[in-house]
C-alpha cells in the first residue's frame, strides 16, 4: 500500500467520501444536543424512539467491525456453521420476551441493574454493574481495535492515530447528543454498511466467470457452503468445538440472553421503548436482521474464497484484513470509499452505543447512589457528558492493547462470554427464585467468574459453551448457598 504522499486522484477520491461520511454523521449525531434536558432523555431518549429504529439500533449494538471484517475469514477459511449460533440468539429472544421484559418494565427504570437492587440491594446492583463496566470496556477495546485495522489499510499506516480519529469523532456527537443521537445516528450507519456489502457482494460475483453458480459449483463439493453440524462427538472433543449445532443452540441462546438480557449495553436500547410491546417487537425483528446480515458477510467470505483460489492469491498474513483489503484495492473509485465508510459506520455506532452505556450505568448505579446531597438534573447531565469522555479514554488504552488477542471475532466475543455467565446467573437467581438472598448471590457470581478464568486459560473448552458454564455455575451455587447461609430475601 503506498503512501499517502504516492496516491493517485483515484485514491483521493475515495478518501474524499470517507472524509464526508466521517464529518456528516458526526454533524448528524450532535443536531440532537437540543433534545436533552435530563437523564431520562440523555439515556433513554425520552421513551420517544419507535421500536423498528430501535431494532436496527439493537443490530447495530450487536454487531460492529467485528461483524463485517471478522465474519468473510470464517467461510474463507471454513463454513457456514456460524449461522447455527444464530438460530441459538432465536431462542433467546423468546426466553427474553417471556421472562426479562416483563420485569423490566414493572416501573420505569433506567438500567438493568436497578433490577438486582429491586430484587437483593444495593451491593449486588453495584457488584453486576461494576461486572459489566469491565466486560464492555474489554471487548469494546477489541472492537476499537478492529477499526485501526480497516484505516491502517486506507492511510498504509498508523493504528493509534486511527482509533484516536474514530474514537474522537464519535465521542463527540455521544457526548452531545446521548441514547437520542446514537440510535438515530445507528439507523443511517446500519443502512449504509449493509449497503455497502451488498454493493461489494454485487461486484465480487462480476468478477467471478459464472457469478453465483460457479462459486457454488466450487464451493458445495469442499463442504463450504455446509450449515449444520449434528455430529455428537466423545465427550472430551464435545465442548472443544466451537460451531457444532449444540453448541449453537445452547451456546447461542446462553450468549444471547446474556447480552440482550443483562448488559446494559443492549438493555438500554430495549427500556427506551414505548411500551412492553414495542420493546417486544424491536427485540424480534432484529434477529431478522441479524440472520440476514450475517448470511451477507458469510456469502462475501465464500466469494473471496473462490476469487483467491481460481486467481492463485495468497492470502493476507491476518484473515480480519482480507475483506478491508479487497475493497480498498478491488472496487472502483468511490465505491470503494463508500464501503471503507460502511465499515467504520459499523465502528462508529457500536462505540456510540458502548459509551453510552458504560456512562450510564456509571452514573445511575455507582455515582448517583452514593450522592450524599441532592443535586438537579441539569447536574446529573453534565456529569454524564463527562463519564462518557471518561470511558472515551478508557476503550482508548484497551484498544491499544487489543492488538495482541488473535482474530477479533472470536476474541470479543470470548471475553465477553467469561463475564456474560456470571451475569446470566445472577439474573436469573433474582427471576426464578424466591430463597436466594443477596449474600448468596454474589457468592454465586464470583464462583461463576472464578470458573470461568479457570475455564478461558486452563482448558480447551469453546468460547461457545462460556456463559452456559458461567451461568450454571452462578445459579447452582446461589441456590446451595441460600440453605447455607441465613438472610431475609424477597
Amino acid at each position: 500500500m503506498p503512501p499517502p504522499a504516492q496516491w493517485t486522484a483515484i485514491r483521493w477520491i475515495d478518501l474524499a467520501v470517507i472524509l464526508a461520511y466521517l464529518a456528516g454523521i458526526t454533524w448528524f449525531g450532535s443536531r440532537f444536543r437540543s433534545s436533552q434536558r435530563t437523564l431520562r432523555d440523555y439515556f433513554l431518549g425520552g421513551k420517544t424512539i419507535p421500536w423498528w429504529a430501535i431494532a436496527l439500533s439493537i443490530v447495530s449494538a450487536e454487531t460492529s467491525t467485528l461483524t463485517v471484517i471478522g465474519t468473510p475469514p470464517l467461510a474463507f477459511r471454513g463454513n457456514y456453521a456460524f449461522l447455527q449460533l444464530v438460530l441459538g440468539y432465536l431462542l433467546a429472544r423468546v426466553v427474553i420476551a417471556a421472562l426479562f421484559l416483563p420485569a423490566y418494565f414493572r416501573g420505569e427504570m433506567y438500567t438493568a441493574y436497578e433490577l438486582m437492587q429491586r430484587r437483593f440491594g444495593e451491593r449486588i446492583r453495584r457488584l453486576t454493574a461494576g461486572a459489566f463496566l469491565i466486560l464492555r470496556a474489554l471487548a469494546e477495546g477489541v472492537r476499537v481495535f478492529a477499526v485501526s485495522i480497516v484505516l491502517s489499510i486506507i492511510l498504509g499506516a498508523g493504528e493509534t492515530v486511527s482509533i484516536a480519529v474514530i474514537l474522537c469523532l464519535t465521542l463527540f456527537y455521544t457526548y452531545e447528543g446521548g441514547l437520542t443521537a446514537v440510535i438515530w445516528t445507528d439507523v443511517v450507519q446500519m443502512a449504509l454498511y449493509i449497503a455497502g456489502a451488498l454493493v461489494s457482494l454485487a461486484l465480487l460475483l462480476h468478477q467471478i466467470p459464472g457469478g453465483w453458480g460457479h462459486v457454488a459449483a466450487v464451493a458445495g463439493p469442499l463442504g463450504k457452503l455446509q450449515v449444520f453440524d449434528f455430529e455428537l462427538a466423545a465427550p472430551a472433543a464435545f465442548f472443544t468445538r466451537t460451531y457444532s449445532f449444540w453448541a449453537g443452540i445452547l451456546g447461542g441462546c446462553f450468549l444471547t440472553t446474556a447480552s440482550h438480557g443483562t448488559e446494559q449495553l443492549l438493555v438500554q436500547r430495549l427500556l427506551a421503548a414505548r411500551t412492553r410491546g414495542q420493546s417486544q417487537a424491536a427485540l424480534f425483528a432484529s434477529w431478522i436482521v441479524i440472520v440476514t446480515q450475517f448470511t451477507l458477510f458469510l456469502v462475501i467470505g465464500t466469494c473471496l474464497f473462490v476469487l483467491y483460489r481460481e486467481r492463485n492469491l495468497p492470502a493476507p498474513a491476518v484473515l480480519d484484513r482480507l475483506y478491508p483489503l479487497y475493497v480498498w484495492q478491488n472496487l472502483p473509485a468511490g465505491v470503494a470509499g463508500l464501503v471503507m465508510a460502511a465499515i467504520l459506520a459499523a465502528a462508529m455506532s457500536n462505540l456510540s452505543a458502548a459509551l453510552n452505556a458504560l456512562a450510564s450505568t456509571t452514573v445511575l448505579d455507582l455515582w448517583k447512589p452514593l450522592a450524599r446531597r441532592p443535586v438537579d438534573e441539569l447536574e446529573w447531565l453534565r456529569r454524564a457528558r463527562h463519564a462518557t469522555v471518561f470511558w472515551g479514554a478508557i476503550l482508548f488504552g484497551v484498544a491499544l492493547l487489543a492488538r495482541q488477542w488473535g482474530n477479533v471475532l472470536q476474541a470479543g466475543l470470548s471475553i465477553a462470554s467469561i463475564v456474560y455467565g456470571s451475569l446470566l446467573g445472577v439474573f436469573l437467581l433474582g427471576l426464578l427464585t424466591k430463597r436466594v438472598g443477596e449474600i448468596a448471590a454474589m457468592c454465586g457470581m464470583a464462583v461463576g467468574l472464578a470458573l470461568m478464568l479457570y475455564v478461558r486459560f486452563a482448558t480447551p473448552i469453546a468460547f461457545t459453551w462460556y456463559v452456559m458454564i458461567g451461568a450454571g455455575a452462578t445459579f447452582v451455587t446461589g441456590i446451595l448457598g441460600s440453605f447455607i447461609i441465613k438472610e431475609k430475601h424477597a
